[in-house]
């Protein structure tokens, strides 16, 4: 796993590999964010489960987590341009108090203020969701197909989810953390927001193994 980022870290720091990464993310910016999200999330997931567990495991349908994360990769796309734009129009008609000088500074802030305030919840919701399906279905779409909506709903713990993800998570890690994100060039976002998620992911799970 090191060895990957490490290849990672290489190639978007060596010009001509850099150069090709900005022409493809370019060119096919939803196939890279399916890519990127897809791998990234994914395989925090399987660091995760490794540092919680002690041991690699493999993954309860995993190719469903993979496809899942690459079609949110594909959703991020549009959504982080939306609410980046969105927040410059509402500063140029000064629609948001703003110091002229930062300019720059409160557009990434308040993008990613307004955007973990709104948009993330239902997203985290929505994989809160799709990851008790594969799980109540043991990773097998046929088992998956047959499961009622409301017992995957109970299956989920909403009291964890409401007070720890969106009431700790959000203010205290994904905001700060999304408004250098979008402080980067377009091209780095998306990925920057992946591994974001794979380094949150690595943080609790080494919480969580502590003994207590």
């Amino acid at each position: 796993m090191v060895t990957f980022f490490i290849l990672l870290l290489v190639l978007l720091t060596t010009p001509t590999t850099r150069a090709v990464y900005i022409q493809l993310n370019s060119s096919h910016p939803y196939l890279l964010g399916f890519l990127k999200v897809g791998i990234l999330a994914t395989l925090g997931e399987i660091i995760s489960k490794r540092i919680a567990s002690g041991k690699y495991e493999k993954l309860v349908g995993l190719p469903y987590r993979f496809l899942i994360w690459g079609l949110l990769g594909i959703i991020f796309v549009p959504i982080f341009e939306l609410y980046f734009s969105g927040v410059r129009a509402l500063l140029n008609k000064k629609l948001l108090p703003c110091v002229s000088s930062m300019f720059i500074f409160f557009q990434a802030f308040y993008t990613s203020l307004i955007m973990n305030l709104t948009f993330a919840p239902v997203f985290m919701a929505f994989h809160r969701i799709t990851d008790a399906y594969i799980d109540l279905g043991g990773g097998k779409i046929s088992s998956i197909l047959k499961l009622k909506f409301k017992d995957v709903l109970k299956s989920v713990n909403w009291n964890h989810f409401t007070t720890f993800v969106l009431f700790k998570t959000i203010p205290f890690f994904w905001i700060p953390a999304h408004t250098i994100t979008f402080l980067l060039p377009s091209n780095f976002r998306i990925l920057t927001a992946a591994l974001l998620s794979v380094a949150l992911g690595i943080l609790l799970s080494i919480r969580s193994s502590k003994p207590k």
